[in-house]
């Protein structure tokens, strides 16, 4: 199939024509195809042009927790978002901590029409923290997995977290530390200020999570391995990787979205929607992850898609599940917070949305430049769109949604993965539902 887009605004600036056959682009650029018949044509007039988005870091909770989401149900949210290829993280039930779990994985992603799954292994067997997984098994499984993390625990022993480094050197692979000293958050609700104070919710400080990145880099610099911090949210830690890229130390950090536009002062009304780990941080933490992500400190934004039933977040805060939903909602907060404040260019949002979180995933079939002879993994999206987020307009089984009721920017019209429409119209096609 033959498929000629018109007009399309090439990271938001030049208009261009795409001429894509089979599953590869075969021509770009201005006046591309004039007089080429294809077997379909878009007037793409008004959008966006960027690669397809590469999300680092999300839970699809199959196998295990199929009540909140699917790898199915997870990858048609992600085509709705834009993206054609997620990380899932390893703490599903059983955790994904051996070459077996992680081949599962890869194949429901596999029988997927909405977005390719790469698989992220486990650092430590059961997210136990005392015995380093199957890392090499996972390396060379069918997943050919390279990411390893115990994300929603921190691999806290320093020595573990040593071997863990110095063993994934081997395959080139990173471990993707949650950095929370769990001594200093036992108990923790939210952000720890005068407003914890204030309403009685035990205080998640910052420094939990900058004494982990701080030692961690540390490490990477002595073993000479790669680290990537999953989700970063205070001023310091921005700090402290600024501090530790001038050393030359071998470190990437991502941001999520929800750590781009919201703060703690949400809190206020208890409502376990904006319950997350971790937590809403202050408005000068906004802020500085804002300028981390626009100076290029921070190398990526990743979602943290994190879907939970009803009954864990209808509840009481103080037993409520830490977690929200972002795959839908991602590339229209990083409008919001990063394009119309004059932040960053599109351009440097297909840095952070595609090109980095694939070359840190050692993908090379994605985040891929947009250019003749590259595969046709793209996102067209219309940033003159508004819309008021509905929780229930959703392809996820879960609803917790932190941005319903909230107008963004923004919308993705179509999401091509090789050359096939997973999104057209703002739908999701017949394949992406397979």
């Amino acid at each position: 199939m033959s498929i000629l887009i018109r007009n399309a605004k090439l990271f938001g600036e030049s208009e261009v024509n795409v001429l894509i056959e089979g599953d590869t682009i075969t021509d770009i650029g201005a006046g591309v195809g004039e007089n080429a018949s294809a077997d379909t044509t878009i007037d793409a007039t008004g959008l966006v042009l960027l690669p397809g988005l590469v999300d680092l870091h999300t839970h699809l909770r199959e196998p295990g927790r199929e009540d909140a989401e699917t790898v199915a149900t997870g990858t048609r949210a992600a085509a709705r978002g834009g993206f054609t290829c997620v990380f899932a993280m390893a703490n599903t039930e059983p955790v994904a901590d051996t070459a077996g779990v992680v081949e599962q994985v890869f194949r429901l992603g596999q029988e997927s029409g909405a977005c390719d799954v790469q698989p992220i292994g486990a650092v430590t067997v059961g997210l136990n923290g005392t015995q380093l997984s199957e890392l090499g098994a996972m390396a060379d499984s069918a997943a050919n997995v390279r990411v390893f993390s115990d994300d929603g625990k921190c691999v806290h022993d320093a020595v573990l977290m040593r071997r863990a480094l110095e063993y994934v050197k081997a395959f080139d692979g990173v471990i993707a530390q949650h950095a929370q000293e769990p001594r200093l958050t036992e108990g923790a609700q939210m952000n720890e200020g005068p407003l914890s104070g204030e309403l009685g919710l035990t205080g998640w400080p910052a420094v939990a999570e900058e004494a982990i990145i701080a030692r961690d880099v540390l490490l990477a610099e002595h073993v000479g391995s790669r680290l990537h911090v999953c989700h970063l949210s205070t001023r310091g830690s921005v700090e402290i990787l600024r501090w530790a890229k001038s050393r030359g130390i071998n470190v990437t950090a991502e941001v999520t979205p929800h750590h781009l536009l919201l703060d703690d002062d949400l809190v206020r009304g208890y409502n376990p929607i904006y319950k997350v780990n971790p937590p809403l941080r202050s408005k000068d933490d906004v802020l500085a992850v804002r300028e981390g992500l626009a100076d290029g400190t921070i190398d990526i934004v990743a979602t943290d898609h994190a879907p939970h039933p009803m009954e864990d977040k209808e509840c009481e805060w103080q037993v409520a599940a830490f977690g929200m939903l972002g795959l839908e909602t991602a590339l229209s907060v990083v409008q919001k917070t990063m394009i119309d404040t004059g932040a960053i260019t599109w351009a440097r949002v297909a840095e952070a949305m595609s090109a980095n979180p694939a070359r840190i995933g050692r993908i090379d079939h994605h985040g891929r430049p947009l250019a003749a002879g590259e595969p046709a993994n793209l996102v067209l999206f219309d940033p003159a769109a508004t819309r008021v987020v509905d929780a229930t307009d959703t392809a996820s089984l879960s609803r917790n949604n932190p941005y319903a009721g909230i107008e963004l920017p923004g919308r993705v019209v179509h999401t091509l993965l090789r050359g096939s429409f997973t999104v057209r119209d703002g739908e999701l096609t017949e394949g992406a539902q397979a």
